[in-house]
């Protein structure tokens, strides 16, 4: 008897066990199908299903819980979601916002970025007038960094600081570098490579050109575009803008995706006032405040007054993420001349990625559009995903391996920064 009493107390003691692990389980996984936010359109009426046994209830101190957001900032609030009613699984941001009437675009346009400073590619050995070879700005300057000043004097631009240069006489330059978020000075030797003629030994670039897709606009001439920042080619980091400009652009050809080799949208851009679409003020990735994604990536700005290049303008309601359902939807972009949607299949929905642009993994089911571009090519970054009727987000990634497929970004994420 004692040993069979043994046997049940060891059984229990399992069974404990198993039931407390599971629990655990339960919870850690009801935490991530459950969103840290969600967004709430002013005078709607919310009910919360999250696909999980979990309730919701209003926190009664959720008014002290985000101190960070600013007077501008969406009015919020907060509520605990409870397992089965009982076991606390984690509090959920709501931001109320007011609804505004937007456009979904799809239209094409060039790009031009001058960045806020001159850009450092990266640092070259040179021979000197003595035949010594020289790396004068290695370990001075890195890759990244960007020039603001040589000797006090503050440059707009890559031609004035290669002005700069030429009228050096080999004594010490003092280059004022910003890099990241911090002001460096930096003394390096230029290096006289022939009579009269000196250099720092530093690639630079000054400014960025491209083809992007509008994802949205606004009634008030805002709009939003890409999804994703735009980063330097060379340094893979987030250009830092001094201005930008939207131009018109003219699609000449499409080449198409394959297997490793994405396909590119070519275009040509006129750069002159007659064809200047709006300005660029944002080149944005997303920007963590804790565990809350306050910044969201892509291009934001505002358009001239003449919108006759847009077309029909017809108002689209947004969709909140936890409307996306796997499925069907489609895709409005440029091609052969005009702006269609195209048939999709979303494939997965992560509304707790920590890459904010990929929310959703897509993949191109249209027939038309895989015949004339493969699937998803360079330049269609920032076409609307439309689905049931709303908007619900924009293509940010093509796959290399399988250009049919790619990510999108959730449309709120976009709205957010417009709103912030």
């Amino acid at each position: 008897m004692k040993k069979i009493s043994a046997y049940y107390r060891i059984i229990q003691n399992l069974t404990c066990m198993g039931f407390f692990f599971t629990l655990i389980f339960a919870v850690k996984s009801f935490e991530n199908a459950v969103p840290d936010e969600i967004y709430v359109r002013a005078g709607e009426t919310v009910s919360y299903d999250f696909d999980v046994p979990v309730s919701v209830v209003l926190k009664q101190d959720s008014t002290e819980v985000f101190e960070y957001l600013t007077k501008d900032s969406p009015l919020t609030y907060c509520v605990n979601c409870r397992l089965f009613g009982i076991f606390p699984v984690k509090d959920i941001t709501v931001m109320l916002v007011e609804p505004e009437t937007i456009y979904a675009s799809g239209m094409p346009v060039g790009i031009y970025m001058e960045t806020d400073g001159v850009l450092v590619l990266d640092t070259e050995k040179m021979t000197g007038m003595d035949g010594k070879e020289y790396t004068p700005a290695q370990g001075v300057v890195s890759s990244g960094d960007y020039i603001t000043e040589v000797n006090h004097q503050k440059i707009e631009g890559k031609k004035q600081l290669m002005d700069l240069v030429e009228h050096l006489d080999g004594e010490k330059v003092l280059l004022t570098v910003r890099r990241e978020n911090t002001i460096l000075e930096k003394k390096l030797t230029p290096v006289q490579i022939s009579k009269g003629n000196y250099r720092l030994g530093i690639w630079v670039r000054d400014n960025v050109q491209g083809l992007g897709t509008i994802t949205f606009l606004t009634k008030n001439n805002r709009f939003a575009a890409l999804g994703h920042g735009i980063h330097d080619i060379d340094t893979s980091t987030l250009l830092t803008i001094k201005r930008g400009t939207l131009y018109r652009t003219s699609i000449q050809k499409v080449q198409k995706g394959s297997k490793g080799n994405p396909g590119t949208m070519e275009g040509i851009i006129v750069y002159n006032r007659f064809h200047r679409l709006g300005v660029i003020e944002k080149n944005t990735d997303a920007t963590f405040h804790g565990q809350f994604c306050w910044i969201r990536p892509g291009i934001y700005g505002e358009l001239n007054s003449d919108r006759s290049w847009i077309g029909e303008e017809v108002p689209i309601q947004v969709a909140k993420k936890e409307e996306i359902k796997t499925g069907e939807a489609r895709i409005r972009c440029y091609i052969d001349g005009e702006v269609k949607e195209y048939t999709i299949c979303i494939t997965q929905i992560d509304k707790e990625s920590d890459q904010v642009n990929k929310g959703m993994v897509i993949q191109v089911t249209d027939t038309e559009l895989l015949e004339k571009t493969g699937g998803i090519i360079q330049g269609m970054s920032g076409s609307p995903i439309i689905q049931n009727g709303k908007l619900i987000g924009a293509v940010t990634h093509v796959f290399v391996q399988d250009s049919t497929k790619g990510y999108g970004i959730f449309i709120e994420n976009m709205l957010k920064e417009e709103e912030s």
